[in-house]
């Protein structure tokens, strides 16, 4: 198993929008192996190619025993809400309550080019949307609004301080 270094906020591949995948070849494939063995180290419920630092669109996922991967994906449908805490391996020690669809339908694609699909509900519906955001550039504190989005980048600011005695 290969344990990639996880990229962290202020790396600017968290905030570019990744490129589609084009090639289906065996570099693609490794991508995914990584993706989806990092993915199930414990404290994930996903892992989006950026953050380990390749700008291709594809996430790996493992939420109440759901495991797998999507290349190119593309949220399709949503419906409901779902409140409660959210954190990102890119953010470490930041969490915070933030709203999402209750269900998630996602399409894209698997290492072959071949289409999938994945339907998701409550932290799977979550974890979809989140992975999907970091294709995209957008981290989970970007839909933080109001004082709690203060509170967040206060948190974050303070963190960034050196400690001095």
């Amino acid at each position: 198993m290969t344990i990639r270094e996880l990229r962290l906020l202020g790396d600017p591949v968290l905030r570019t929008e990744c490129d589609p995948v084009t090639r289906f070849d065996d570099a693609l494939g490794r991508v995914v192996d990584d993706l989806l063995e990092n993915v199930l180290l414990p404290g994930r419920a996903g892992l989006a190619a950026p953050q380990i630092g390749v700008s291709l669109a594809a996430f790996s996922y493992n939420v109440d025993g759901q495991f797998g991967y999507v290349i190119n994906p593309v949220v399709t449908e949503t419906s409901g809400e779902y409140d409660g805490p959210e954190g990102c391996l890119s953010i470490p020690g930041i969490t915070a309550d933030t709203l999402r669809a209750a269900r998630t339908v996602v399409t894209g694609v698997d290492r072959h080019g071949d289409p999938v699909t994945v339907v998701g509900e409550g932290e799977l519906s979550r974890a979809l949307q989140h992975e999907t955001d970091h294709l995209r550039g957008i981290l989970f504190i970007d839909r933080l609004t109001g004082e709690l989005r203060r509170e967040v980048l206060a948190q974050l600011r303070r963190a960034a301080r050196p400690v001095t005695g």
